[in-house]
């Protein structure tokens, strides 16, 4: 490495978050800027480890002490090299993803993890403002068409790398822009949609074609094209559509008024940022009103930022499980994901997060209106290597709300799309796969959350380069594409 003492002389640092009270006034991200030559400090920090845990930790294996070390010596350019070598989207990874990387970085088992995240949205920034980034065209086109259904990450990371191959690409969207949970999913404050449009229009200048308002489906209608035109029209078809499917809670008054899937509330609110109206111009509003959010993960606390900033009146954020240790718990030793707990901007902005608790029941006015939940709190119990939740005797309460989101995951594909392409489901409700990611249909693949099931968004990156290296070799009988997760892998 450029500097073997960095370690040494260097601490942890991240940049600032803005204010509360300023941030709580938009919809911009939330950190301020961070000095180049601090940042090239931290990448000095990166060690000479012998084994870079770090590649291993993140499932696009990125090339971490390469881009570390560039940066430290200021060839930011070369860096970026680095990281597209990898990453297609570094600049959603380096805002959005929780960073396993650094939970597995070899100066973690002792001390602070090098600051791998803020580096790398870093230098994709930088590239952007240099002009660095430019559309990539294939030297030559084969004549085969693709179809990609979906355009999260996965999707569009499929679509990028099949363009550049020279590959037709048509992504479908059902939405009316492209995007998937990256445009109406992640709230503004995590990921300015500036970002997203920035590297779409990269992608249409490499000729990834955008189909948006139309539903890849069984049946023909307004608005949709059948799964089976599709299979028709295209040579082969990448299914990338995500785990859709929200997890309910079926308990006494949930048809009531006033009670949400976190995915039914955040695209309103995004959508209402566009339209330059958040506090009042969405049908789904926390403007006034006492919300509660159940799920303590990262879906719930975009909606708890999001109520914030429409004017919530109170929040309360309830998650089932304890709280987790304030260090890494000895369950989960390095270089693994640490249970530990975690703050994030959203948490520093108010409202109040209790864990241990079930609710048992929503209460309702004389005219169908939510006007509180009841619930009890609650003890773990290991079965077996399965955990169960048993009552707490005597410690029922009841915790008045107008307003309740459910954040509680995703549990597979809609069965439509599965019926759609004559796909076979799982029992955990995604679609059955093999290992290079193909289908029991032939020229259809699956990859991101549909096949994988909820995950990560590095994951969908991942997956969604992977299967585009099966796909092309399917289409051309070889392939030149990397691929980000080993042959031997069994997605699924």
């Amino acid at each position: 490495m450029g500097k073997p003492t960095g370690f040494m002389e260097f601490s942890r640092e991240l940049p600032s978050r803005r204010p509360v009270r300023e941030r709580l006034m938009d919809w911009r991200e939330v950190y301020e800027p961070f000095g180049e030559l601090r940042l090239e400090e931290q990448a000095s920090r990166c060690m000479d480890c012998g084994i870079p845990f770090c590649n291993d930790g993140c499932p696009l294996a990125n090339l971490i002490p390469d881009w570390n070390d560039l940066v430290f010596k200021s060839h930011w350019r070369e860096a970026t090299e680095r990281l597209h070598a990898t990453n297609n989207f570094p600049e959603f990874t380096g805002r959005l993803c929780p960073a396993p990387c650094e939970a597995a970085c070899v100066l973690g088992i002792n001390a602070q993890p090098v600051t791998i995240k803020q580096v790398e949205v870093s230098i994709i920034d930088r590239a952007f403002e240099e002009g660095w980034v430019a559309p990539v065209q294939a030297s030559v086109r084969t004549g085969r068409s693709v179809a990609v259904v979906g355009s999260g990450p996965a999707g569009l990371a499929a679509a990028q790398q099949l363009s550049r191959a020279g590959h037709d690409v048509t992504v479908f969207e059902r939405a009316d822009k492209p995007g998937g949970l990256l445009r109406y999913g992640i709230p503004e404050f995590k990921l300015e949609k500036r970002f997203l449009d920035r590297r779409l229009a990269q992608m249409q200048a490499e000729g990834t074609r955008f189909v948006c308002g139309v539903e890849v489906a069984a049946g023909e209608a307004p608005g949709r094209v059948t799964a089976a035109s599709v299979m028709d029209d295209f040579d082969a078809v990448v299914i990338a559509s995500g785990a859709t499917v929200a997890r309910d809670l079926t308990i006494p008054g949930r048809s009531l008024r006033g009670i949400h899937q976190a995915m039914e509330y955040l695209p309103h609110a995004n959508k209402a940022v566009v339209n330059a109206d958040p506090a009042r111009a969405t049908p789904i509003s926390a403007h006034g009103k006492r919300v509660v959010i159940i799920g303590g993960g990262d879906t719930g606390a975009d909606c708890l930022g999001t109520a914030h900033r429409q004017g919530a009146r109170s929040v309360h954020q309830l998650e089932i499980m304890p709280r987790p240790p304030d260090e890494r718990d000895p369950s989960t030793p390095w270089p693994t994901w640490p249970l530990m707990f975690r703050t994030s901007s959203a948490h520093e902005e108010g409202g109040e997060r209790i864990f241990a608790v079930s609710t048992t029941e929503f209460v309702g006015d004389n005219d169908g209106a939510l006007r509180a939940l009841r619930g009890c709190e609650v003890a773990v119990r290991s079965e077996g290597g399965r955990m169960t939740f048993e009552a707490v005797d005597a410690t029922e309460f009841e915790l008045p709300c107008e307003l309740v989101l459910l954040a509680l995951g995703f549990s597979g594909v809609e069965p439509a799309l599965a019926e759609a392409f004559d796909l076979v489901p799982t029992p955990r409700g995604n679609l059955q796969r093999t290992g290079d990611y193909a289908t029991g249909r032939d020229g259809v693949f699956v990859c991101g959350d549909a096949g994988r099931g909820q995950s990560l968004i590095v994951w969908a990156i991942a997956e969604g380069r992977s299967a585009a290296m099966h796909v092309d070799r399917y289409l051309s009988g070889k392939t030149q594409l990397p691929c980000s997760l080993p042959l031997a892998y069994q997605p699924g």
